[in-house]
Formats: structure tokens, sequence, C-alpha cells
């Protein structure tokens, strides 16, 4: 087989996982996290067996799936933090940006973070639950690399942002988790809320010299 030959087979393939994980998509909006593999086939119109052979069991479905929305949410977040305003309509066009996705889509985000009923889907007794963490941390990583390289934030700067993108994540997950469930506030105002919790050092930080600022 010549790299043509290959290259067009591995398009052909990408292509296909694509489809299947729109497939994937609708049924979670669907079904959110009672979403079975049995599902996901019948609306991809394939049988449960050829869904296994391109993601190996659900674990590696969810897998594709979370990479797929944290991507593209990770993505919304940068756009909001490197966006031209000042620091706290940046902080809080960030803090709107991950509560506007979870509010948009939220049987994606309780598929992504939350358990079956029972804490289990049915089909292959796969715990979503334990799953979310991983996510997490893969967004607080991200936010500390973005707080670091945009503030000084003098010695031990590197931990601190590391605990800071960590300790907002988790805030951001929390209080985006209570508010979904019961819609005590509007979601500005849950913002502005969240804006003022963080405000205290992030408004008193210097932006690093040559750096993009934040």
């Amino acid at each position: 087989m010549d790299t043509t030959q290959r290259t067009d087979q591995q398009r052909s393939a990408d292509r296909r996982r694509r489809e299947l994980l729109e497939a994937a998509d609708r049924v979670v909006l669907r079904d959110g996290p009672q979403a079975s593999m049995n599902a996901i086939a019948a609306e991809a119109g394939i049988t449960k067996p050829i869904l296994y052979r391109h993601f190996g069991d659900k674990g590696g479905l969810y897998a594709a799936l979370a990479k797929r929305h944290t991507d593209a949410l990770l993505d919304s977040l940068r756009a909001a933090l490197d966006a031209p305003a000042d620091r706290r309509e940046r902080v809080e066009a960030t803090l709107d940006t991950y509560l506007a996705a979870i509010e948009a889509r939220p049987q994606v985000y309780r598929f992504l973070m939350h358990p079956a009923e029972g804490g289990q889907v049915a089909d292959q007794g796969f715990d979503v639950g334990k799953h979310s963490a991983p996510l997490l941390r893969r967004m607080g990583e991200e936010l500390a690399q973005v707080i670091e390289d945009r503030l000084d934030l003098g010695p031990g700067s590197q931990q601190l942002a590391r605990v800071w993108g960590h300790g907002i994540v988790g805030m951001m997950h929390a209080a985006g988790d209570w508010w979904l469930g019961e819609r005590p506030c509007s979601r500005a105002e849950l913002v502005r809320s969240l804006a003022d919790l963080l405000w205290g050092r992030l408004a008193a930080a210097g932006d690093k010299v040559g750096g993009p600022g934040f």
C-alpha cells in the first residue's frame, strides 16, 4: 500500500469517527447520562460491535466525546481571556463562557460530569462520574498556564498559578453544577458574584512585562 492509499484510508477513518461522534452527541443530547452504546449504534445505523471496533468500549467513546467537548470549551475560554477588554470584564466573560456552555447543553454536561441513575450506565456498568476528574484537572492546568503567562505573581509564581487555576476551575464547576440544578439566580448575577469572590489579589497583580496581559 502506497502513502496516498494510507492517507486516503486515514482520512476516511477520521471522517467515519467524526460521524460516529456526531451520532453519539445526538443521543447524549437526548438521553444525557443514560445514553447507551445500543442507542448510539442505532443512531449511527451500525451494530454495536462496529462501534466497539472504533472506540474499544464505552470508556473509549466517553474519552473521545470528552476531548471533543473539552477542546471546544477551552478554545472558547481562551478567546474570552484574550478579548480586548479590561481584566475584570475578561474575568466575567470567562466565567460566563463556562456557564453559558453548560446551560446550552445540560445533557452533555451531565453525561460528562455525572453518573447515571444509581451510579452506572446500564448496558456496561460504566461509571461516568469517576471519569470527570481528569477533565477538571486538564482545565485547571490550562487555566494555570494562562495565569502564569499573563500575571506577575512574584516568587513561587508557577505554584501559585496552579493553585489559582485549579481553584478557579473547581469553583466554576461546583457553583455551576449547583446553579444548573437549582437556578437560584440569573447567570449574570452568578457571574458577578463569582467575579467579586475572585477579584482580591487578582485585581492587584501586575501584568508580566512583555506578556499578553490579563
